[in-house]
């Protein structure tokens, strides 16, 4: 990859649970050897402010290197620089949408098209519901383009204590599907009542 570092493109898009795509950044800070790329579509820094308090600068100050969502121009544009992963949480279903037919009109879908055809992993958290049929052929396209779809269902198997417990875990699951296994939630070890 040229770099020791492992590159991470974190988008945030205008759907609901953006606190999922900023507890994603907080635990990417924890690992030394991670480089968070970030950019904000509009929608999404509007949603940021509404949901999470989150000012501009706020978000900023959470990532290494911070991209205008005009900015095609970027270097996560181009398939000459390398990342490991992008994840887009949330994704909206306009942001889906495009990615699903190569419509990059912004940095967003643009970085997520270079990762679909440099065969990168991309997880899209899908936010909507419920779903129409155009919203599920979309899905379809884009997974058989090669990205991760990876809605933020809640898992109650790990006896969540707070809405908190539920983003992490649905932050760490998304982070461990795109192969960062030492932010990865603990496992389910099995019922330990045992059969009645």
């Amino acid at each position: 990859m040229g770099s020791l570092r492992r590159r991470i493109v974190v988008a945030i898009t205008g759907a609901s649970g953006t606190a999922i795509g900023v507890r994603v950044l907080a635990l990417l800070r924890e690992i030394e050897d991670v480089e968070i790329h970030l950019v904000v579509s509009k929608a999404g820094m509007i949603t940021l402010r509404h949901e999470c308090g989150l000012t501009p600068r706020d978000i900023r100050a959470m990532a290494d290197v911070v991209h205008p969502s005009a900015d095609i121009g970027a270097s996560i544009a181009s398939g000459s620089f390398p990342v490991h992963a992008m994840l887009v949480v949330p994704c909206s279903i306009k942001t889906m949408s495009a990615v699903a037919t190569g419509y990059t009109d912004d940095l967003v879908t643009r970085a997520a098209d270079v990762c679909l055809k440099e065969g990168r992993p991309l997880l899209l958290m899908v936010r909507e519901t419920p779903l129409h049929l155009g919203h599920l052929r979309s899905m379809v396209a884009v997974t058989e383009a090669g990205a991760i779809i990876a809605p933020p269902v809640p898992a109650f198997y790990p006896q969540p204590k707070s809405i908190d417990d539920l983003i992490d875990h649905t932050a760490r699951r998304a982070l461990s599907r795109v192969g960062l296994w030492e932010l990865a939630p603990a496992p389910w070890e099995g019922d330990l009542a045992g059969p009645k």
